[in-house]
């Protein structure tokens, strides 16, 4: 398919976002012909901004990515849904159907899973992982966690029973699994991977975790990237943790989203490599 169609990131803050450039190269690399751009909405506008999108323009509307903190709506005003949104109860990608209304998919978590086994190299079979954070971009990451099969997650937030509820959500993937829900301070100790996807990063404070969670072997990742990531990355490096940011996740999830529009799935690695450049770059230039 090479249908020309406008498409854009949704979210309360969006500057920042790097999903235009991605889908422009994305775009490029397939010979497929699309707009993407950014739309600031208003914390309490969000099904507003949704219907302008999708009527204002003289290129028809085909889909969007939700960010923060809309994510839960996106999936609530969603016509249809594909089995892990329902599962998340959260959408970070919309298609527009044809006969009107909107389809709803969670994009996060399998992004996520390919950036730590594929481009980290870090299998999650028989790990021990801790999630941290029970919102949104936890619930989308929590199933294709589950399924990827580890040895033991915990599921830490501030708000206990709102761990416990997600968790109990995602019930049906466990299988006899270890898996709990819990305080920041009662995590347990040296985790395989230990991934944040709380609010912290985007407030900027630092997570009352036990310094204990991190070990020399850990992977600490946050879902988050760019400046934002580095409270929680410099806490963990502190410990000895390998640390990576979330643009990796960002360039996987971008092109689960984009096979769902185009029915082309790209060719992740030289896009992602030229990101990290071009960000490199930005940052020296900038210094």
């Amino acid at each position: 398919m090479n249908l020309y169609a406008r498409y854009a990131v949704i979210g309360n803050p969006v500057a920042h976002s790097h999903s235009p450039w991605i889908h422009a190269a994305f775009a490029q690399q397939t010979g497929q012909t699309l707009e993407y751009g950014r739309l600031l909405c208003p914390l309490e506008s969000f099904r507003e901004c949704l219907y302008t999108f999708a009527t204002d323009g003289p290129v028809p509307a085909h889909g969007c990515n939700v960010t923060v903190p809309f994510k839960t709506e996106a999936y609530s005003l969603a016509q249809a849904h594909s089995a892990r949104a329902q599962q998340a109860q959260a959408a970070n990608t919309l298609r527009l159907e044809p006969g009107g209304g909107w389809f709803a998919d969670n994009t996060d978590g399998v992004g996520l899973v390919r950036d730590i086994e594929c481009n980290a190299g870090h299998p999650l079979a028989g790990q021990r992982i801790l999630l941290i954070g029970a919102g949104g971009a936890a619930a989308g990451a929590l199933g294709p966690l589950l399924l990827a099969q580890p040895a033991e997650l915990v599921l830490a937030n501030r708000s206990v029973d709102k761990a416990q509820s997600l968790l109990a959500q995602h019930q049906n993937l466990m299988h006899g699994m270890a898996a709990r829900a819990c305080g920041l301070d009662q995590c347990g100790t040296a985790f395989d991977i230990v991934i944040n996807a709380s609010a912290s990063s985007l407030n900027g404070s630092v997570l009352a975790l036990p310094p204990q969670v991190f070990g020399p072997h850990t992977l600490a990742l946050d879902m988050m990237y760019g400046p934002a990531a580095n409270h929680f990355l410099d806490q963990a490096q502190a410990q000895g943790a390998r640390t990576r940011d979330g643009l990796g996740m960002l360039v996987e999830q971008a092109a689960e989203s984009f096979f769902l529009w185009r029915g082309i799935r790209p060719d992740t690695q030289p896009v992602l490599a030229s990101l990290n450049q071009r960000i490199h770059s930005s940052a020296l230039l900038n210094h």
